[in-house]
């Protein structure tokens, strides 16, 4: 069990690539993830107010 859990620990020091290699890219524009996370945020928006508007239709009028 330890020897699994020194593994777990050392697998990303043993990594063939590295994470970063200390050079800056040119951002040309948005990546891929930036558009993928603005989705994701636009779906939860439109879901959080469909569900509000939901809730609220069948609270009956005083």
């Amino acid at each position: 069990m330890r020897f699994l859990l020194a593994l777990l620990l050392t697998a990303p020091a043993l990594a063939v690539t590295p994470a970063h290699t200390g050079v800056p890219k040119i951002r040309t524009g948005p990546e891929l993830s930036d558009i993928a996370l603005f989705v994701m945020a636009a779906a939860g928006v439109w879901i959080v107010r469909r569900a509000m508007r939901a809730r609220f239709a069948k609270r009956p009028r005083d």
